[in-house]
C-alpha cells in the first residue's frame, strides 16, 4: 500500500513537472509576472505583428502600419500606467478608448477579407472578456484570447 502511495505521489509530481515545464517561457522571454502582469500579459509590439501576420497573412507594408500603430498604442498605455493622478477607473476607461483606437486604425489597413478575419478575432476576444467578468465574481479564470 505504502510503495503505491509513492508511486501515485511520484506520477503527479512528474506530471505536475512537465506541466509547469511547458508553461514555461524561453530563456529570453520575460514572464508573465515580469511582462505587465496578467495571465499572458501585453505583448511586444513585434510579436504582436507577427502573430497577426500570421493569422491575417499581412503585407509588409501592412505589417509596417500594425506594428507602428501597436507601438503608439504600447507607449500610450505606458505613460497612462505610470501616470499616479488619475483614478483607477479613469485610467481604464481610458486604457480601453486606447485600445479602441488601435483597433480601428489596424482594421482600417486590413484588405476586406482581411477585416472579416480581424473581426472574428475582435469578437472572439469580446466574448473571452465577458466570460471572464462574470466568472471571476466565481473566482475562476477563463482561459486567455487565442488569438
Amino acid at each position: 500500500m505504502f510503495k503505491q502511495s509513492l508511486l501515485i505521489l511520484l506520477a503527479a509530481s512528474i506530471i505536475s513537472f512537465g506541466a509547469f515545464a511547458q508553461d514555461a517561457p524561453p530563456n529570453n522571454q520575460p514572464s508573465a509576472q515580469e511582462n505587465g502582469g496578467g495571465h499572458r500579459g501585453p505583448m511586444d509590439p513585434a510579436q504582436r505583428t507577427q502573430e497577426l501576420t500570421q493569422k491575417l497573412n499581412l503585407t509588409a507594408d501592412q505589417q509596417t502600419k500594425v506594428q507602428q500603430i501597436l507601438q503608439s498604442e504600447s507607449s500610450q498605455m505606458e505613460s497612462l500606467r505610470s501616470d499616479s493622478s488619475l483614478s483607477q477607473q479613469d485610467r481604464h476607461t481610458k486604457m480601453m478608448a486606447i485600445h479602441q483606437t488601435g483597433d480601428t486604425q489596424i482594421r482600417a489597413v486590413l484588405d476586406p477579407n482581411q477585416q472579416k478575419q480581424w473581426d472574428a478575432m475582435q469578437a472572439k476576444r469580446g466574448q473571452w472578456g465577458r466570460r471572464r467578468g462574470a466568472s471571476n465574481s466565481n473566482d475562476q479564470q477563463a482561459p486567455p484570447p487565442q488569438q
